[in-house]
């Protein structure tokens, strides 16, 4: 199977304008990515994709192979399915480009897991979460599974939903999904054509889009916990954990 990774970046960010090019310890955020992604085995091809001049220079600079995309694009995931169209493959990896810290171990996982799960269209890592504070975070999603790890829900509240009071809660019982996808390319290409549905608009998190269509994503538990950039004071968290 070839396996490409395609890293949808965008400089209009309405919480951090000019994210992707945003320095961290002297490296734009795009690089690190890109470099946690070139170092996964399963990946044939990393791809840039972005609508952005400034963004494409930056990635040109580091030696990334980067592609400019349709400023149509309504989202990561339909700058993804357009580079992916014109390249042949088979699996697509959908890396955020504002995950940093993510892990090529975890990426690696999230790959085999779709490739040995033949009832899944899509596969993305989960990881427990560590601190309360985190888990009552409108920003993070959180996943609940079943039993045979497919994903049964996210959302942006706490689920499942205790009847008891916060404090008492076992951490260890709740998911919070990291942002990596994992795609079939046949079916990331019908994914963009979808409109957005329901629970999706209620949410917004595009990935409830597949389970209300019917179909199912395989959820990876991995010990990675990664810091996602969604604001610029993001970026001290993620030097945080660089340096210590």
């Amino acid at each position: 199977m070839k396996v490409i990774a395609v890293i949808p970046a965008r400089y209009d960010s309405k919480r951090f304008p000019g994210k992707p090019i945003a320095k961290i310890c002297g490296k734009p955020l795009i690089q690190w990515v890109w470099e946690k992604s070139r170092r996964v085995k399963s990946i044939d091809r990393t791809i840039i994709a972005t609508d952005d001049k400034r963004i494409f220079n930056t990635a040109k600079s580091f030696g990334a192979e980067v592609m400019l995309t349709s400023k149509k694009c309504k989202s990561g995931t339909d700058r993804v399915a357009e580079i992916a169209k014109k390249i042949k493959c088979d699996i697509v990896v959908n890396v955020q480009g504002d995950e940093p810290l993510i892990s090529p171990v975890t990426i690696e996982k999230t790959v085999k897991a779709l490739m040995s799960d033949k009832s899944a269209v899509v596969s993305t890592p989960v990881c427990r979460f560590h601190t309360k504070d985190e888990l009552n975070n409108p920003h993070t999603a959180k996943v609940v599974v079943d039993n045979n790890n497919h994903a049964l829900y996210f959302s942006r509240s706490v689920i499942p939903r205790p009847l008891f009071t916060v404090r008492n809660l076992c951490l260890g019982d709740f998911y919070k999904h990291i942002g990596i996808y994992v795609f079939r390319k046949n079916f990331l290409l019908k994914f963009v054509k979808l409109p957005a549905s329901r629970l999706e608009n209620i949410e917004r998190l595009e990935q409830l889009r597949i389970l209300e269509n019917g179909y199912q994503i395989k959820t990876v538990l991995v010990n990675d916990d990664t810091i996602p950039v969604d604001r610029p004071c993001d970026i001290k968290k993620v030097i945080r954990r660089l340096v210590n």
